[in-house]
Protein backbone atom coordinates (compact mmCIF):
# COMPACT_ATOMS: atom_id res chain seq x y z
CA UNK A 1 0.00 0.00 0.00
CA UNK A 2 3.32 2.29 0.85
CA UNK A 3 4.25 1.86 -2.32
CA UNK A 4 0.84 2.32 -4.77
CA UNK A 5 1.25 5.72 -2.88
CA UNK A 6 4.35 6.59 -3.19
CA UNK A 7 4.02 5.84 -6.88
CA UNK A 8 0.93 7.60 -7.57
CA UNK A 9 2.00 11.19 -5.68
CA UNK A 10 4.07 12.77 -8.20
CA UNK A 11 1.02 11.93 -10.82
CA UNK A 12 -1.06 14.42 -8.79
CA UNK A 13 1.60 16.77 -8.03
CA UNK A 14 2.38 17.17 -11.44
CA UNK A 15 -1.79 17.39 -12.29
CA UNK A 16 -1.79 20.13 -9.26
CA UNK A 17 1.14 22.17 -10.59
CA UNK A 18 -0.30 22.26 -14.18
CA UNK A 19 -3.24 23.54 -13.19
CA UNK A 20 -2.14 26.32 -11.08
CA UNK A 21 0.20 27.64 -13.63
CA UNK A 22 -2.83 27.43 -16.08
CA UNK A 23 -4.70 29.35 -13.87
CA UNK A 24 -1.88 32.18 -12.61
CA UNK A 25 -1.45 32.49 -16.69
CA UNK A 26 -4.63 33.20 -17.52
CA UNK A 27 -5.16 35.31 -14.48
CA UNK A 28 -2.32 37.37 -15.00
CA UNK A 29 -3.82 38.10 -18.39
CA UNK A 30 -6.25 39.98 -16.92
CA UNK A 31 -4.09 42.69 -16.09
CA UNK A 32 -3.89 44.12 -19.53
CA UNK A 33 -7.02 45.80 -20.04
CA UNK A 34 -8.67 47.18 -23.37
CA UNK A 35 -7.60 51.10 -22.56
CA UNK A 36 -3.86 50.06 -23.32
CA UNK A 37 -3.78 50.46 -19.29
CA UNK A 38 -2.59 48.03 -16.80
CA UNK A 39 -4.21 46.98 -13.06
CA UNK A 40 -5.44 44.11 -11.25
CA UNK A 41 -7.33 41.65 -13.22
CA UNK A 42 -11.48 42.00 -12.96
CA UNK A 43 -13.54 39.27 -11.60
CA UNK A 44 -14.63 37.82 -14.97
CA UNK A 45 -11.27 36.96 -15.45
CA UNK A 46 -10.92 34.88 -12.42
CA UNK A 47 -14.34 33.29 -13.99
CA UNK A 48 -13.02 32.56 -17.09
CA UNK A 49 -9.64 31.28 -15.19
CA UNK A 50 -11.08 29.04 -13.37
CA UNK A 51 -13.79 27.62 -15.56
CA UNK A 52 -11.35 26.55 -17.87
CA UNK A 53 -9.21 25.30 -15.83
CA UNK A 54 -12.14 23.37 -14.10
CA UNK A 55 -12.27 21.74 -17.25
CA UNK A 56 -8.14 20.65 -17.66
CA UNK A 57 -8.92 18.26 -14.80
CA UNK A 58 -10.64 15.46 -17.51
CA UNK A 59 -8.67 16.71 -20.85
CA UNK A 60 -6.64 13.36 -20.65
CA UNK A 61 -10.27 11.28 -20.66
CA UNK A 62 -12.40 13.63 -22.76
CA UNK A 63 -9.97 15.80 -25.05
CA UNK A 64 -12.76 17.23 -27.09
CA UNK A 65 -15.07 18.09 -24.86
CA UNK A 66 -12.23 20.08 -22.90
CA UNK A 67 -11.30 22.13 -26.42
CA UNK A 68 -14.38 22.94 -26.82
CA UNK A 69 -15.20 24.39 -23.28
CA UNK A 70 -11.67 25.99 -23.33
CA UNK A 71 -12.44 27.82 -26.60
CA UNK A 72 -16.30 29.08 -25.86
CA UNK A 73 -14.47 30.31 -22.25
CA UNK A 74 -11.52 32.43 -24.73
CA UNK A 75 -14.39 33.29 -27.08
CA UNK A 76 -16.33 34.90 -24.25
CA UNK A 77 -13.27 36.95 -23.38
CA UNK A 78 -14.18 40.12 -25.62
CA UNK A 79 -18.10 40.13 -24.13
CA UNK A 80 -16.79 40.79 -20.71
CA UNK A 81 -14.54 43.68 -21.37
CA UNK A 82 -11.72 41.76 -21.00
CA UNK A 83 -8.39 41.57 -23.73
CA UNK A 84 -7.96 38.55 -25.39
CA UNK A 85 -3.30 37.89 -25.35
CA UNK A 86 -2.11 34.87 -25.36
CA UNK A 87 -1.97 34.19 -21.43
CA UNK A 88 -5.86 34.32 -21.29
CA UNK A 89 -5.71 31.59 -23.96
CA UNK A 90 -3.09 29.04 -22.02
CA UNK A 91 -5.88 26.37 -21.07
CA UNK A 92 -6.94 26.03 -25.39
CA UNK A 93 -3.21 25.05 -25.34
CA UNK A 94 -2.85 22.80 -22.64
CA UNK A 95 -6.17 21.00 -23.94
CA UNK A 96 -4.84 21.49 -27.86
CA UNK A 97 -1.50 19.23 -26.47
CA UNK A 98 -4.34 17.27 -24.60
CA UNK A 99 -5.99 16.26 -27.97
CA UNK A 100 -3.15 15.70 -29.83
CA UNK A 101 -1.48 13.39 -27.44
CA UNK A 102 -4.60 10.89 -26.59
CA UNK A 103 -6.47 11.76 -30.52
CA UNK A 104 -5.51 10.61 -34.52
CA UNK A 105 -4.14 13.48 -36.69
CA UNK A 106 -7.38 13.79 -38.60
CA UNK A 107 -9.46 14.36 -35.63
CA UNK A 108 -7.18 16.79 -33.57
CA UNK A 109 -6.54 18.94 -37.08
CA UNK A 110 -10.44 19.04 -37.35
CA UNK A 111 -10.95 19.71 -34.04
CA UNK A 112 -8.35 22.68 -33.50
CA UNK A 113 -8.82 24.45 -36.90
CA UNK A 114 -12.23 25.35 -35.91
CA UNK A 115 -11.52 26.13 -32.57
CA UNK A 116 -8.80 28.11 -33.63
CA UNK A 117 -11.03 29.79 -36.05
CA UNK A 118 -13.34 30.87 -33.55
CA UNK A 119 -11.21 32.64 -31.08
CA UNK A 120 -9.18 34.65 -33.55
CA UNK A 121 -13.10 35.77 -34.88
CA UNK A 122 -14.26 36.64 -31.37
CA UNK A 123 -11.05 38.74 -30.67
CA UNK A 124 -11.89 42.46 -31.37
CA UNK A 125 -9.76 44.88 -33.02
CA UNK A 126 -9.04 48.13 -31.22
CA UNK A 127 -7.90 50.44 -33.57
CA UNK A 128 -8.47 49.24 -37.00
CA UNK A 129 -5.91 46.47 -37.54
CA UNK A 130 -2.88 48.10 -35.89
CA UNK A 131 0.83 45.64 -36.37
CA UNK A 132 -0.26 45.50 -32.36
CA UNK A 133 -3.81 43.88 -32.95
CA UNK A 134 -1.53 41.26 -36.03
CA UNK A 135 1.12 40.44 -33.23
CA UNK A 136 -1.83 39.46 -30.84
CA UNK A 137 -4.38 37.88 -33.32
CA UNK A 138 -1.51 36.00 -34.59
CA UNK A 139 -0.07 34.69 -31.09
CA UNK A 140 -3.54 33.81 -30.24
CA UNK A 141 -3.72 31.78 -33.15
CA UNK A 142 -0.43 30.38 -33.13
CA UNK A 143 -0.22 28.71 -29.51
CA UNK A 144 -3.16 26.35 -29.35
CA UNK A 145 -1.69 24.71 -33.03
CA UNK A 146 2.22 24.80 -31.46
CA UNK A 147 0.70 22.86 -28.41
CA UNK A 148 -0.91 20.42 -30.97
CA UNK A 149 1.88 20.25 -33.42
CA UNK A 150 3.70 19.56 -29.67
CA UNK A 151 1.42 17.18 -28.52
CA UNK A 152 1.58 15.41 -31.79
CA UNK A 153 5.18 14.82 -32.00
CA UNK A 154 5.08 13.72 -28.50
CA UNK A 155 2.36 10.74 -29.40
CA UNK A 156 4.76 9.86 -32.12
CA UNK A 157 7.76 9.54 -30.10
CA UNK A 158 5.70 7.44 -27.27
CA UNK A 159 4.44 4.90 -30.61
CA UNK A 160 8.47 4.60 -31.77
CA UNK A 161 9.18 3.95 -28.31
CA UNK A 162 6.82 1.14 -27.66
CA UNK A 163 7.29 -0.11 -30.73
CA UNK A 164 10.89 -0.23 -29.95
CA UNK A 165 10.86 -1.75 -26.49
CA UNK A 166 8.07 -4.85 -28.29
CA UNK A 167 10.59 -5.59 -30.61
CA UNK A 168 13.45 -5.54 -28.19
CA UNK A 169 11.02 -7.97 -26.49
CA UNK A 170 10.11 -10.43 -29.21
CA UNK A 171 13.75 -10.75 -30.04
CA UNK A 172 14.61 -11.62 -26.47
CA UNK A 173 11.57 -14.00 -26.67
CA UNK A 174 12.54 -15.71 -30.00
CA UNK A 175 16.03 -16.55 -28.60
CA UNK A 176 15.01 -17.45 -25.28
CA UNK A 177 13.18 -19.61 -27.77
CA UNK A 178 15.97 -20.95 -29.81
CA UNK A 179 17.89 -21.48 -27.26
CA UNK A 180 15.09 -24.04 -25.18
CA UNK A 181 14.60 -25.40 -29.03
CA UNK A 182 18.34 -26.14 -29.32
CA UNK A 183 18.48 -27.82 -26.14
CA UNK A 184 15.42 -30.08 -26.38
CA UNK A 185 16.79 -30.76 -29.65
CA UNK A 186 20.47 -32.36 -28.43
CA UNK A 187 18.63 -33.80 -25.45
CA UNK A 188 16.40 -35.77 -27.61
CA UNK A 189 19.45 -36.89 -30.17
CA UNK A 190 21.33 -37.89 -26.62
CA UNK A 191 18.60 -39.88 -25.28
CA UNK A 192 18.47 -41.54 -28.91
CA UNK A 193 22.38 -42.21 -28.55
CA UNK A 194 21.76 -43.89 -25.22
CA UNK A 195 18.54 -45.62 -26.22
CA UNK A 196 20.57 -47.66 -29.03
CA UNK A 197 23.15 -48.39 -26.01
CA UNK A 198 20.42 -49.57 -23.70
CA UNK A 199 19.18 -51.48 -26.64
CA UNK A 200 22.92 -53.22 -27.30
CA UNK A 201 23.09 -53.82 -23.94
CA UNK A 202 20.20 -55.80 -23.04
CA UNK A 203 20.60 -57.67 -26.04
CA UNK A 204 23.75 -58.61 -24.90
CA UNK A 205 22.46 -59.81 -22.06
CA UNK A 206 19.80 -62.16 -23.65
CA UNK A 207 22.97 -63.80 -25.51
CA UNK A 208 24.48 -64.46 -22.41
CA UNK A 209 21.68 -65.84 -20.58
CA UNK A 210 20.83 -68.53 -23.66
CA UNK A 211 24.10 -69.65 -23.31
CA UNK A 212 24.43 -69.94 -19.83
CA UNK A 213 21.06 -72.08 -20.24
CA UNK A 214 23.03 -74.50 -22.64
CA UNK A 215 25.40 -74.82 -20.30
CA UNK A 216 23.64 -75.24 -16.96
CA UNK A 217 24.21 -78.75 -16.63
CA UNK A 218 27.82 -79.68 -18.37
CA UNK A 219 30.03 -76.59 -17.54
CA UNK A 220 28.91 -74.72 -14.14
CA UNK A 221 32.43 -72.56 -13.92
CA UNK A 222 31.43 -71.26 -17.43
CA UNK A 223 27.65 -70.49 -16.33
CA UNK A 224 28.80 -68.66 -13.15
CA UNK A 225 31.26 -66.44 -15.41
CA UNK A 226 28.16 -65.69 -17.69
CA UNK A 227 25.74 -64.74 -14.96
CA UNK A 228 28.82 -62.46 -13.43
CA UNK A 229 28.56 -60.85 -17.04
CA UNK A 230 24.22 -60.89 -17.30
CA UNK A 231 25.01 -58.85 -13.99
CA UNK A 232 27.43 -56.05 -15.09
CA UNK A 233 25.66 -56.07 -18.34
CA UNK A 234 22.05 -55.18 -16.83
CA UNK A 235 23.69 -52.90 -14.12
CA UNK A 236 25.33 -50.66 -17.10
CA UNK A 237 21.90 -51.03 -18.46
CA UNK A 238 19.68 -49.74 -15.99
CA UNK A 239 22.44 -46.83 -15.16
CA UNK A 240 22.53 -45.70 -18.78
CA UNK A 241 18.32 -46.52 -18.49
CA UNK A 242 18.47 -43.94 -15.83
CA UNK A 243 20.31 -41.25 -17.86
CA UNK A 244 17.63 -41.19 -20.16
CA UNK A 245 14.31 -40.13 -18.31
CA UNK A 246 13.30 -37.16 -19.23
CA UNK A 247 14.73 -37.19 -22.26
CA UNK A 248 12.58 -37.68 -25.57
CA UNK A 249 13.69 -40.29 -28.48
CA UNK A 250 12.16 -38.74 -31.80
CA UNK A 251 10.00 -40.60 -33.45
CA UNK A 252 10.56 -42.19 -36.62
CA UNK A 253 14.47 -43.31 -36.06
CA UNK A 254 15.64 -46.61 -36.52
CA UNK A 255 14.97 -49.04 -33.44
CA UNK A 256 18.66 -50.62 -33.81
CA UNK A 257 21.88 -48.64 -34.44
CA UNK A 258 23.46 -49.22 -38.06
CA UNK A 259 26.72 -49.80 -36.28
CA UNK A 260 28.26 -50.22 -32.66
CA UNK A 261 28.33 -46.81 -30.76
CA UNK A 262 31.41 -45.30 -30.74
CA UNK A 263 34.01 -45.12 -27.87
CA UNK A 264 37.26 -44.06 -26.90
CA UNK A 265 38.42 -47.24 -28.93
CA UNK A 266 38.00 -45.27 -31.63
CA UNK A 267 39.83 -42.26 -30.84
CA UNK A 268 42.92 -43.04 -33.11
CA UNK A 269 40.42 -43.29 -36.33
CA UNK A 270 38.75 -40.29 -35.36
CA UNK A 271 41.93 -38.26 -35.21
CA UNK A 272 43.39 -39.74 -38.12
CA UNK A 273 40.65 -37.97 -39.82
CA UNK A 274 41.35 -34.46 -37.98
CA UNK A 275 44.78 -35.42 -39.24
CA UNK A 276 43.77 -35.38 -43.07
CA UNK A 277 41.59 -32.21 -42.35
CA UNK A 278 45.00 -30.42 -41.19
CA UNK A 279 44.22 -30.45 -37.40
CA UNK A 280 46.88 -32.27 -35.75
CA UNK A 281 46.18 -33.83 -32.17
CA UNK A 282 48.63 -34.86 -30.02
CA UNK A 283 46.99 -37.29 -26.90
CA UNK A 284 48.47 -38.14 -23.59
CA UNK A 285 47.38 -40.95 -21.05
CA UNK A 286 47.77 -39.86 -17.06
CA UNK A 287 47.01 -43.52 -14.92
CA UNK A 288 45.77 -46.56 -16.32
CA UNK A 289 43.13 -47.12 -18.56
CA UNK A 290 40.23 -48.52 -17.45
CA UNK A 291 37.16 -50.19 -19.30
CA UNK A 292 34.28 -47.60 -19.32
CA UNK A 293 29.97 -48.56 -19.19
CA UNK A 294 28.91 -47.70 -22.81
CA UNK A 295 26.96 -44.82 -21.99
CA UNK A 296 30.48 -42.82 -19.91
CA UNK A 297 32.39 -44.33 -23.15
CA UNK A 298 30.21 -43.00 -25.77
CA UNK A 299 29.98 -39.38 -23.77
CA UNK A 300 33.56 -39.19 -23.55
CA UNK A 301 34.32 -40.08 -27.30
CA UNK A 302 31.15 -37.40 -28.38
CA UNK A 303 32.98 -34.57 -25.96
CA UNK A 304 36.32 -35.32 -27.40
CA UNK A 305 34.53 -35.26 -30.93
CA UNK A 306 32.82 -31.95 -30.64
CA UNK A 307 35.48 -30.21 -28.77
CA UNK A 308 38.02 -30.92 -31.87
CA UNK A 309 35.20 -30.05 -34.03
CA UNK A 310 35.05 -26.39 -31.95
CA UNK A 311 39.07 -26.01 -32.31
CA UNK A 312 38.79 -27.01 -36.01
CA UNK A 313 36.26 -24.09 -36.49
CA UNK A 314 36.82 -21.42 -34.43
CA UNK A 315 40.76 -21.12 -33.02
CA UNK A 316 42.57 -20.72 -36.09
CA UNK A 317 44.88 -23.14 -34.78
CA UNK A 318 46.56 -25.95 -36.60
CA UNK A 319 47.33 -28.13 -32.95
CA UNK A 320 45.75 -29.82 -30.16
CA UNK A 321 46.33 -31.97 -27.00
CA UNK A 322 44.31 -34.25 -25.50
CA UNK A 323 44.75 -35.38 -21.90
CA UNK A 324 42.96 -38.24 -20.10
CA UNK A 325 43.37 -38.85 -16.36
CA UNK A 326 42.49 -42.28 -14.80
CA UNK A 327 41.41 -42.22 -11.38
CA UNK A 328 39.78 -44.82 -9.25
CA UNK A 329 36.29 -44.01 -10.47
CA UNK A 330 36.65 -40.65 -12.26
CA UNK A 331 37.51 -40.25 -16.05
CA UNK A 332 38.82 -36.73 -16.45
CA UNK A 333 39.39 -35.18 -20.18
CA UNK A 334 41.18 -32.43 -20.91
CA UNK A 335 40.70 -31.28 -24.92
CA UNK A 336 43.32 -27.61 -25.10
CA UNK A 337 44.16 -25.43 -28.42
CA UNK A 338 46.92 -22.35 -28.47
CA UNK A 339 44.66 -20.14 -30.05
CA UNK A 340 45.27 -19.07 -33.78
CA UNK A 341 48.72 -18.80 -35.30
CA UNK A 342 50.24 -17.44 -38.37
CA UNK A 343 50.88 -20.65 -39.76
CA UNK A 344 47.25 -21.44 -39.42
CA UNK A 345 45.41 -18.25 -40.49
CA UNK A 346 46.22 -18.62 -44.09
CA UNK A 347 45.11 -22.50 -44.13
CA UNK A 348 41.94 -22.79 -45.67
CA UNK A 349 41.01 -25.80 -43.93
CA UNK A 350 40.75 -24.19 -40.53
CA UNK A 351 39.84 -20.77 -40.09
CA UNK A 352 38.75 -18.52 -36.82
CA UNK A 353 34.93 -17.58 -37.48
CA UNK A 354 33.87 -14.47 -36.18
CA UNK A 355 31.63 -15.97 -33.19
CA UNK A 356 30.61 -19.47 -32.57
CA UNK A 357 26.67 -20.20 -31.86
CA UNK A 358 27.56 -22.49 -28.67
CA UNK A 359 25.49 -24.95 -29.53
CA UNK A 360 27.99 -27.71 -28.90
CA UNK A 361 28.75 -26.56 -25.68
CA UNK A 362 25.67 -26.90 -24.77
CA UNK A 363 25.38 -30.35 -25.95
CA UNK A 364 28.61 -31.59 -24.60
CA UNK A 365 27.31 -29.99 -21.26
CA UNK A 366 23.96 -32.11 -22.01
CA UNK A 367 26.04 -34.89 -22.57
CA UNK A 368 28.09 -35.04 -18.98
CA UNK A 369 25.37 -34.20 -17.14
CA UNK A 370 23.62 -37.41 -18.66
CA UNK A 371 25.75 -39.35 -16.97
CA UNK A 372 26.04 -38.09 -13.98
CA UNK A 373 29.55 -36.15 -15.27
CA UNK A 374 30.28 -32.12 -15.59
CA UNK A 375 32.11 -30.23 -17.89
CA UNK A 376 33.55 -26.69 -17.39
CA UNK A 377 35.35 -24.03 -20.12
CA UNK A 378 37.71 -21.44 -19.83
CA UNK A 379 40.17 -19.11 -22.24
CA UNK A 380 43.92 -20.79 -21.79
CA UNK A 381 46.46 -18.19 -20.87
CA UNK A 382 48.59 -18.95 -24.00
CA UNK A 383 45.48 -17.37 -26.25
CA UNK A 384 43.91 -20.60 -26.69
CA UNK A 385 40.79 -22.52 -25.24
CA UNK A 386 40.26 -25.28 -22.62
CA UNK A 387 37.36 -27.84 -22.59
CA UNK A 388 37.60 -30.37 -19.15
CA UNK A 389 35.17 -32.56 -18.58
CA UNK A 390 35.31 -35.05 -15.37
CA UNK A 391 32.68 -38.41 -15.98
CA UNK A 392 32.38 -41.02 -13.46
CA UNK A 393 33.15 -44.81 -13.80
CA UNK A 394 30.55 -46.36 -12.25
CA UNK A 395 31.71 -50.02 -13.54
CA UNK A 396 33.76 -51.66 -15.27
CA UNK A 397 33.46 -54.54 -18.25
CA UNK A 398 35.21 -57.65 -17.24
CA UNK A 399 35.11 -58.69 -20.83
CA UNK A 400 37.51 -57.35 -21.98
CA UNK A 401 35.96 -56.00 -25.72
CA UNK A 402 37.27 -52.64 -25.41
CA UNK A 403 35.73 -51.91 -29.23
CA UNK A 404 31.91 -52.27 -28.89
CA UNK A 405 31.89 -52.35 -25.28
CA UNK A 406 30.97 -55.99 -24.48
CA UNK A 407 31.45 -58.67 -25.10
CA UNK A 408 32.45 -60.46 -27.89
Amino acid sequence: MVTQQVARRPVWWREALVLATAFLLCLSGGIFHPDNTFGWPPIATYVVAGVSCAALVVRHRAPVAVVAVTTACGMLVAPLGLLSTPLIVVPVAIAAYALALHTELRVTIAVLLPAVALLVAATPLLDGLSWQDAGRLLSVAALPLIAGALGTATQSRRAYLAAMEERALRAEESRESEARRSVAEERVRIARELHDVVAHQITLANAQAVVAAHVFDSQPEQTRSNLNNIIETTRNALDDLRATVGLLRQAGDANTPAEPSPGLAQLPRLLESFDRAGLRVTMDNDGTPKPLPPGVDLTAFRIIQEALTNVGKHAGTGHARIRLSWSHDLLGITVADDGPDSRTAKSPSFTRSDRPSGYGLIGMRERAKAVGGQLSTENSPAGGFIVAAHLPITSANPTGDTENGGPP
